[in-house]
């Protein structure tokens, strides 16, 4: 399972930055959501960009952005991906994308079979699908909760774009997710944490190992 690629979602510091490169995942995550434990400014988002290697994919998790909050991070933040994190609508997926002409990633809550129709649906307008779990009613956070869904669900289902799987993962279930849903990319942000917020680089490493098996 060598091919496996990894994500690592929320990173907040340098030393973020040096355990996602020593566990050789693929994507880094900055967040861009106060809300978020893990949400960053700006200037802290500019300099972890830019302290990030050539071949690590730097991602900006938006939740229902407007324009100006993305014309301000794009023009100080270097950014590889965008990742839709919110309610957007397909339409709102497709004007980001041609707007600033970078991919864009599409998160879509997963809880039931009902919610499977909406990643075909997104997965005609967004370069890539994140397929996370749906959080509670009640939840602050649209992602990040550490809460998993039936990954049965999604085993063995293909979409016409690439996906990643999220949604609870952590070190120790990584593998079975993988060998269930057939993922190909994993998603980690609560999951390699010391405390809310706070990446731990042993879990990192760990969680790395075992999704590429």
């Amino acid at each position: 399972m060598s091919a496996i690629r990894v994500k690592i979602c929320g990173l907040t510091r340098p030393q973020d930055i040096d355990a996602v490169v020593a566990a050789q995942a693929a994507y880094g995550g900055l967040v861009f959501f106060p809300k978020s434990p893990r949400a960053v400014s700006i200037a802290q988002a500019r300099d972890l960009s830019l302290a990030s290697p050539v071949g690590l994919a730097r991602v900006g998790l938006f939740v229902n952005p407007d324009d100006a909050l993305l014309d301000a991070v794009l023009a100080e933040v270097p950014l590889d991906i965008l990742q839709l994190h919110g309610t957007e609508s397909p339409e709102r997926v497709a004007e980001l994308r041609a707007r600033h002409g970078l991919p864009v990633m599409k998160a879509v809550g997963v809880a039931g079979p009902e919610d499977l129709d909406a990643l075909t649906t997104y997965g005609s307008v967004a370069d890539m699908l994140l397929v996370d779990a749906k959080p509670p009613r009640d939840a602050v956070l649209p992602g990040g909760n550490g809460l998993a869904f039936d990954w049965r669900l999604i085993a063995g289902r293909r979409w016409p774009v690439p996906w990643m799987l999220a949604g609870g993962l952590t070190p120790d279930n990584v593998r079975e997710a993988i060998l269930l849903t057939g993922a190909t990319q994993v998603d980690v942000s609560s999951g390699v944490e010391s405390a809310p917020g706070v990446k731990d680089a042993d879990a990192i490493a760990r969680f790395t190992a075992a999704a590429k098996g």
